[in-house]
């Protein structure tokens, strides 16, 4: 039995934790209201980002709704309320405070439903069921959308951004956020920058720079929404290239050839699927920075190389489930992806490596490949940052 002295402490905290809860949220002259749906890795680091500007600004409620896909941790306990207890997410995000004003919630439904400003940060194949899920469930006007996800949906008539499904799913208009960001630097507020990209409305989207930026979390705003979220979704295949070269040990020239031939195909297969990507979106956070970034010290390049090493011997499914520790890869799906929209155009050879990236995740080439496609000169050419067959 505890010491009664014990228990009133322990009564004291539960009555200030309660009193602290009802107390957020109250500021009367707020009219946006934040839900972040996705709790994973990088969906934690964007709720303490915002959760620490919502207490700042005025315009916002203090409180930060975050939905958590619910799971029960290896003790029993579930992952909701251990959040909610602990102000942590102590599986994706251990050791990090998320902010007092960050609410855990694992009804979705609930989540989102007096929100008027949704961010959406969860691996990129769930997004379609999200949608489902929440139609008909959010606020019927007003309501704005921002998607941190990196990953596209293929459709017979080409790739869907995952910006668009979500317009076209839930009725919002939806900006993006992309950056050279590794969620567990930004935790630790080590300075990073990132781009929003928006379609029209900029007074939209200097609101979420608002509510994302800090001094160490530069944020700025580009008038090019598919510029920027195909950079933040190619690179990701970029990367799994890097790691290739790294697990081969081929070095440092290498691995640079690799990022720069990575950007010119990223830079055209933009170009060629959305003709109004700006040039100027690929100089960048979301651009050059991001590649770099991942190419160096992203999760699809650390598995990536250690397929290598094991000499493709081992899928990146049990690479992924082993190494991540339940966070998730986007690079060989999006590898798959835009191999699908490739073949379906007949512009493999135009993207060579892309096309390869893919064969070597699937088994079809050795990870030695991720160089030997050079041998073939791809043809095509960057005029005026367009592709051209020649």
């Amino acid at each position: 039995m505890a010491p009664a002295a014990e228990v009133s402490t322990n009564q004291q905290f539960l009555g200030d934790e309660t009193r602290n809860r009802q107390e957020i949220g109250n500021n009367v002259n707020a009219s946006y209201k934040v839900t972040v749906v996705g709790s994973g890795n990088w969906g934690s680091v964007a709720a303490k980002l915002i959760a620490s500007n919502t207490l700042k600004l005025n315009s916002f409620h203090d409180e930060v709704k975050m939905w958590v896909y619910e799971e029960t941790l290896p003790n029993g306990d579930k992952l909701t309320d251990v959040i909610n207890q602990t102000n942590e997410n102590v599986k994706y995000l251990p050791g990090i405070k998320l902010g007092k004003n960050v609410v855990a919630d694992p009804d979705i439904a609930n989540a989102v439903k007096d929100a008027n400003m949704l961010v959406f940060v969860t691996p990129h194949q769930f997004m379609e069921g999200i949608c489902k899920r929440l139609e008909g469930k959010i606020k019927e006007e007003g309501v704005q959308a921002i998607s941190l996800i990196k990953g596209m949906e293929v459709k017979k008539e080409g790739p869907c951004m995952i910006s668009t499904l979500i317009s076209e799913k839930l009725g919002v208009n939806c900006c993006v956020l992309m950056g050279a960001n590794i969620a567990n630097e930004i935790a630790v507020e080590k300075f990073s920058e990132a781009t929003v990209g928006y379609r029209e409305d900029e007074e939209v989207a200097e609101r979420w720079v608002k509510l994302f930026g800090t001094p160490y979390f530069q944020v700025s705003a580009v008038q090019d929404v598919e510029g920027v979220e195909l950079c933040g979704t190619l690179k990701n295949v970029v990367a799994i290239g890097a790691g290739l070269v790294d697990g081969l040990d081929m070095g440092n020239n290498t691995k640079a050839a690799i990022m720069r031939i990575g950007l010119r195909e990223m830079k055209a297969f933009s170009k060629l699927m959305f003709p109004s990507v700006k040039d100027s979106t690929f100089f960048e956070s979301c651009g050059i920075a991001d590649v770099i970034t991942t190419c160096l010290g992203g999760r699809n390049r650390r598995v990536s190389e250690a397929f290598a090493r094991n000499g493709g011997k081992r899928s990146f499914d049990e690479l992924e489930a082993e190494l991540l520790q339940g966070q998730k890869l986007q690079g060989v799906s999006t590898a798959r992806e835009v191999y699908e929209v490739l073949s379906h155009r007949g512009w493999q050879e135009l993207f060579p490596l892309f096309t390869t990236v893919h064969k070597i995740c699937i088994g079809l080439l050795p990870p030695s490949a991720i160089v030997e496609y050079s041998e073939h000169t791809p043809n095509f050419s960057l005029v005026e940052g367009s592709a051209e067959y020649y």
